[in-house]
């Protein structure tokens, strides 16, 4: 059987496993990834913080990177921090809203 393909939505799919300790949301509808990009086996997740000195910052950015290695098929999983465009509440979707009651 063929590994199943690697697509931007199965790698989202799998990051919504990762939760912020100190918010109860995954870290897709707080608009925390700002970027995926699949090369193949190769995964590239560029991804912020709600604040840039968040001392849990490498804590969710290790358990992004793992969420995504367990995906069939994938070898290599780069996650990058950046903090620019910073984070703001505009970012979290309307799943997230409404998980916060903010809708």
């Amino acid at each position: 059987m063929a590994a199943k393909t690697i697509t931007k939505e199965r790698v989202l799919e799998a990051l919504k496993d990762v939760f912020d300790p100190e918010i109860p949301i995954n870290i897709v509808d707080l608009g925390l990834i700002y970027d995926v990009q699949v090369n193949e086996d190769k995964v590239y997740v560029q991804m912020t913080l709600t604040a840039p000195g968040c001392g849990i910052g490498p804590y969710i950015a290790q358990q992004a990177q793992w969420a995504v290695s367990e995906l069939e098929g994938v070898t290599d999983v780069n996650v990058e921090m950046v903090f620019d465009p910073p984070w703001s509440p505009e970012l979290i979707t309307e799943d997230g809203k409404k998980l916060l009651g903010l809708d």
